[in-house]
């Protein structure tokens, strides 16, 4: 249970370093930055997806 918990605050790490990304390369390659934008928008699915997992597996129990 403990390694779930920390991949799911993984993926928030993940989006945060990604929208870092976003931001610094927003002006000079804007292709890279819908890119990064797009890993973004999975990284906080996935969050949100693997949460949902985990809570109904506790629940079950």
């Amino acid at each position: 249970m403990r390694f779930s918990k920390f991949f799911e605050f993984a993926y928030l790490a993940v989006a945060a370093f990604f929208t870092f990304e976003t931001i610094n390369t927003w002006n000079v390659d804007r292709g890279r930055a819908y890119l990064y934008l797009f890993f973004v928008v999975i990284a906080v699915f996935m969050f949100f997806f693997r949460r949902h997992f985990r809570k109904k597996y506790q629940n079950r129990k």
